[in-house]
């Protein structure tokens, strides 16, 4: 049966064919729960070595291809990695690129905004102040804008991380991934519908589902912590509140400690270097604060690796300057 036009299902089909060999399709890695401290077997999406460094360029790509896009070109703002997607999308398919992020935003990610081209203005400390800037040039110029997470378009293009995910690991049962304003966590949502568990996982500085899940609706939070530049949105989106609540998804909040010790394990066992946003779910997972069964069957989404690489945090037991530290940059 054709899924009905104007349903996410059908939307997420049609991203998926307009990104077919435009974005790459990411690899998985299978896992053991116990190298990573929990029982089950997981399956890790390793979205960070997609285009632009993030899940973010199908969002991005799929809204460009789907709209009409003028002279002026593209406007968004960013806490750097939907601004690294836009403005790589643009370059790609030709189009100018206005990026704002706020001055929180990683010094790896503006830069990688500018080698893409982008006309890169750091504004306001927060993502809120750095959206209120972009809509003034829009307003200015007629650029198209291309919203970080509450647009249906990029969602759609988001949720296919999902809709791959599930083909290359079968049948899951649960899929743990980070949630900021929620165009992945809700995209993933709204592909695998009640077919299996989402669990959007927070920091403490970042927790806007969480709050939302307690008030029942969305609700402003201060952005604060180690995430806040990939995963700072002050509220949940209204589109993935909507698809989160329908899919009954679960909440899990980490620390900014364990984010550490969760991109440190996975350096250590892997060699994947992942910004701290993406390492939010591995924490989930290191911490205890979610705990598989024995014979649960786990995707767990990395998101992104838009990162300095200087400040990566090492195991002790690696010791100071040891091999492991020699092998960064």
């Amino acid at each position: 049966m054709q899924p009905r036009p104007g349903s996410w299902e059908h939307d997420i089909l049609e991203a998926a064919d307009r990104l077919d060999g435009v974005v790459r399709h990411t690899p998985v890695l299978s896992v053991d729960g116990a190298q990573l401290g929990c029982a089950g077997r997981l399956i890790l999406k390793l979205e960070l070595v997609q285009h632009s460094g993030s899940f973010k360029a199908r969002g991005a790509t799929n809204f460009m291809l789907a709209h009409p896009i003028g002279p002026a070109g593209v406007v968004a703002a960013s806490g750097g990695n939907h601004g690294a997607a836009v403005a790589w999308a643009a370059q790609r398919l030709g189009h100018r690129a206005a990026i704002f992020v706020p001055t929180i935003a990683a010094p790896a990610k503006v830069e990688r905004l500018r080698r893409y081209g982008a006309d890169v203005h750091q504004v306001g400390a927060v993502y809120a102040e750095a959206l209120a800037a972009s809509r003034e040039l829009e307003a200015e110029t007629g650029a198209t804008p291309i919203h970080a997470y509450e647009d249906r378009t990029v969602m759609a293009g988001a949720a296919t991380v999902g809709r791959e995910l599930e083909r290359q690991a079968g049948p899951l049962d649960t899929v743990l991934v980070a949630c900021g304003g929620g165009g992945l966590s809700g995209g993933v949502a709204a592909w695998l519908g009640s077919r299996t568990r989402v669990v959007a996982c927070e920091t403490e500085g970042t927790a806007a589902f969480a709050a939302a899940r307690a008030a029942g609706r969305p609700v402003p939070v201060v952005v604060t912590g180690v995430a806040a530049d990939a995963l700072g949105a002050t509220q949940i989106g209204e589109l993935a509140w909507q698809c989160l609540a329908e899919a009954d998804a679960a909440s899990v909040v980490v620390t900014d400690a364990e984010v550490g010790a969760a991109r440190a394990e996975l350096w250590d066992r892997f060699r994947l270097v992942t910004e701290p946003a993406a390492a939010v779910p591995v924490a989930a997972l290191l911490s205890g604060r979610y705990r598989p069964a024995p014979d649960e069957h786990v995707g767990v989404v990395i998101c992104g690796a838009n990162t300095d690489l200087s400040p990566l945090p090492l195991p002790d037991s690696l010791g100071r300057g040891g091999p492991g530290r020699a092998g960064l940059p």
